[in-house]
């Protein structure tokens, strides 16, 4: 009888062109992703005369330093530079690319997913170590670095040495105003940064199942935090739904022959795991974060902790986190004011995100400053039709164009020095957001909470009679 396999093992044979002795595989790659931080690989291509292999599977995306006001005339030289260097590579390669004001753009993770190139069974690589967000298809979804990145645009293909499999499953229901960006910084405080290290991460359960594919990007998205090399979601009837009919997904006969296809990548009962993790979804409460590692995060209505508690030789770590954040062990994390907030991000700047945090900000008025970046410009014509950015501009927040923006301030979206922000992003470590920044990550309708608050704040109270 064959061995039971996992989501990982059948997605890794359907790549794997050969194995050298060490173990280490040549994978095919059937997507590769690059943006204006790519152009050291394109580099390397021009230095010794190669041309991309397999132009028509590689994506080239304006979005890390994509400006979010006046992009008609760009005054930082930085930027222009680093935008303009894509466009010329992508000219000389014949590379598709979505630029500032084509009606696509977006940050990577977000557009993948809505132009129906992000497809389950697919392995998809890209310079940034949040392409796990796409594994929520059922893909291999991993960042490479710039050399690797500069073999994929040669080859079309990468190596890499199969990881250990490791699976968290998420049981029940959630309650009220929690997501799964709080079931992605819950699993991440209570195991640490180091909790998946090294491995390829499945998330299973009902808990799992019963959210939305946005729901699932935010949480493979965040897999990167918590040491995983990607993380993956099992394709399903919502899988489904929501790739049929984009732009790039199979038509037709070809759909039907498709969905047979991906039908076969689930793990098989019986299939082992290096570590099998269990959560029930009733423990989870919206979730924040008080250092600067998101590993450092509690429910909201907790104390900030005393770092000489705090067991693993994680109290040296707590205390520098506690000064740079200008925070005081014993204290409610409930009740920190905070300078601005921030929503947005490829981790939480989809539609869904945007609906969630316009239904706490209807009728109320931010009592800080904010930005909403959508996550690209469908998302932004998309929340615009609705409505959505009549409500973040009456309460007092700047509705701006799609990229990264403040997630890492690349594009001069910042956070000041030793100002606090509550964030709907992906990293608050030193300096993410700007230099001196002070970053509380949760999820949008905690930003927006935090917003009307103009501090950090429950958002369950300011739910009541408000469908999110």
């Amino acid at each position: 009888m064959s061995v039971p396999q996992t989501l990982l093992d059948k997605l890794w044979a359907t790549h794997e062109i050969l194995r050298r002795e060490d173990g280490v595989s040549l994978l095919w790659v059937d997507r590769h992703l690059v943006h204006e931080g790519s152009h050291h690989a394109f580099a390397k291509l021009a230095a010794r005369g190669a041309k991309v292999a397999v132009p028509e599977l590689t994506f080239a995306v304006v979005d890390h330093y994509a400006p979010t006001r006046n992009r008609a005339r760009i005054e930082d030289p930085q930027i222009a530079r680093m935008i303009k260097t894509l466009r010329t590579n992508a000219r000389s390669h014949d590379v598709r690319l979505f630029d500032l004001n084509d009606p696509g753009q977006g940050i990577v993770h977000v557009i993948g997913p809505e132009q129906g190139l992000t497809l389950p069974g697919l392995l998809i690589n890209c310079g940034d170590s949040h392409t796990s967000t796409h594994g929520a298809f059922g893909t291999l979804a991993f960042g490479i670095g710039a050399t690797e990145v500069a073999h994929v645009l040669a080859t079309q293909t990468v190596w890499q040495k199969k990881p250990p499999a490791m699976r968290i499953t998420v049981d029940g229901s959630l309650g009220p105003g929690v997501s799964a960006k709080d079931i992605a910084l819950n699993w991440i405080a209570q195991l640490g940064t180091d909790g998946a290290r090294g491995h390829a991460l499945e998330y299973a359960g009902s808990a799992i199942r019963d959210l939305t594919m946005e729901g699932r990007m935010t949480l493979c998205n965040l897999s990167i935090e918590g040491g995983a090399r990607f993380g993956m979601v099992a394709p399903d009837a919502t899988t489904l739904a929501y790739v049929e009919g984009r732009p790039h997904a199979p038509k037709g006969a070809d759909w039907d022959k498709a969905v047979a296809a991906w039908s076969e990548f689930v793990s098989e009962q019986g299939a082992e795991f290096a570590k099998d993790i269990h959560f029930d979804a009733a423990d989870i409460a919206p979730t924040v974060t008080w250092g600067t590692s998101p590993e450092q995060a509690l429910p909201v209505d907790a104390s900030i902790p005393d770092p000489a508690r705090l067991a693993g030789g994680k109290s040296d770590s707590a205390r520098a986190a506690l000064d740079y954040m200008g925070l005081v062990a014993g204290r409610p994390l409930a009740g920190t004011p905070v300078d601005q907030v921030f929503i947005g991000s490829c981790t939480n700047g989809r539609i869904e995100d945007l609906r969630a945090a316009a239904a706490v900000l209807s009728g109320r008025r931010a009592k800080v400053p904010g930005l909403v970046s959508p996550g690209s410009a469908q998302v932004k014509a998309q929340a615009e039709d609705e409505g959505l950015d009549k409500i973040f501009t009456k309460a007092g927040l700047d509705w701006v164009a799609s990229g990264c923006s403040m997630c890492v301030g690349m594009n001069g979206d910042l956070v000041g020095e030793g100002k606090r922000c509550a964030s709907s992003t992906n990293r608050n470590f030193r300096g993410r957001q700007g230099r001196g920044a002070r970053t509380h990550l949760m999820s949008p309708v905690m930003v927006a909470a935090a917003a009307v608050n103009g501090a950090i704040a429950d958002v369950r109270p300011l739910l009541d009679g408000r469908a999110v």
